[in-house]
């Protein structure tokens, strides 16, 4: 084992830092506001009542999150070593920020945030019913986030010090000259990108983004509805996920050092991942109903539980299965939360 000085600002991670407020609403609630479970979209002016009503009304938990910033907290807390990973996106200067910033490094992430004078912190609203979640996300001070700020000499450090690099598909909409800048150098310096489709409306709204940087992607993450979402657009005229994560992973690349592996998860079925021209299926640990919380962070968790043991240079198998672990305890607590310490060998 190497000595954890060498895992020192491994994992770097960029992304829309959110506080989640979630609740468990009912049918009507999601009626009125047109929000379809298992979905994740950007809150329009319809929307924005919500986060009110959801307070008033329900039994509401403030947890900060944000796709990336789960991910990377989770492979944080996987791989127990502190100092092993950064995190940059922008928050407002309020108390959601301080509670964020709090939160995030009491979690052992090295966080450099841009605080943002103008708008408040990002807030998404996590609609569970069922146990299946809905994100509305209210983006504010998380869509301030500027390329100037990861060009100051001490925030391209981090870049500079990782060897692992994590980018949810929601950033795409945010800064796509941060992710070229990432993306540019992981490439120049035979470092791993990796990226998620992370929802449907990326892959339909942002495909020009989203293929722009597809050449710089070693893994591509997502889940099998964003998945077909991509195949249609790309008119593929497939709707089944082992040949798209196939054709996913067969995409041109920007560089020959790695070739592209697709992981595509798929709820309580198996996890498909495809590279060099097959497909493997991995089972994720069966979980009774009635264990079962919020499926919110499940993918997030997955993607931190992989890269935890990606940055180990372990096989994909064992990624996957820290990747099935990590969303398997997530799934049983509200929010992307977990215990002091894991419990995966």
């Amino acid at each position: 084992m190497a000595s954890s000085n060498n895992y020192d600002g491994i994992l770097l991670g960029m992304g829309n830092p959110l506080l989640d407020i979630s609740a468990v609403v009912d049918e009507a609630f999601l009626t009125k506001y047109d929000v379809k479970l298992n979905n994740a979209i950007l809150a329009e002016e319809k929307h924005l009542p919500m986060y009110d009503e959801m307070s008033s009304k329900f039994n509401v938990e403030y947890i900060a999150g944000g796709a990336t910033q789960n991910s990377i907290k989770v492979a944080q807390w996987m791989l127990q070593i502190p100092g092993a990973t950064s995190y940059m996106g922008s928050i407002g200067k309020d108390k959601y920020g301080e509670a964020m910033k709090k939160d995030a490094t009491a979690a052992g992430l090295n966080v450099h945030y841009y605080e943002d004078e103008s708008a408040p912190t990002g807030t998404c609203g996590v609609c569970v019913v069922g146990g299946e979640r809905s994100l509305i996300a209210n983006l504010s001070a998380a869509n301030c986030y500027k390329v100037d700020h990861l060009k100051k000499p001490e925030n391209w450090a981090l870049v500079e010090k990782a060897k692992f690099y994590y980018i949810a598909g929601f950033f795409l909409t945010v800064s796509p000259e941060s992710i070229q800048l990432v993306s540019e150098h992981a490439a120049a310096n035979n470092k791993v990108f990796t990226m998620n489709l992370s929802a449907p409306f990326i892959c339909e709204f942002f495909k020009d983004a989203q293929e722009k940087f597809l050449p710089y992607m070693d893994f591509v993450f997502g889940n099998e509805t964003e998945a077909r979402t991509f195949s249609r657009v790309h008119g593929w005229e497939t709707e089944d996920v082992e040949q798209i994560a196939i054709k996913i992973s067969q995409l041109p690349k920007a560089t020959g050092t790695y070739k592209r592996t697709t992981v595509i998860t798929q709820g309580a079925d198996p996890v498909v991942v495809a590279e060099d021209g097959k497909v493997t299926k991995y089972p994720v640990i069966p979980l009774p109903k009635d264990k079962l919380v919020d499926t919110n962070g499940a993918g997030d968790a997955f993607v931190g539980g992989f890269m935890s043991q990606l940055v180990k240079e372990k096989s994909i198998e064992e990624c996957v299965k820290a990747g099935c672990y990590a969303s398997n305890v997530v799934i049983q607590r509200s929010g992307c939360t977990y215990p002091e310490k894991p419990d995966f060998n």
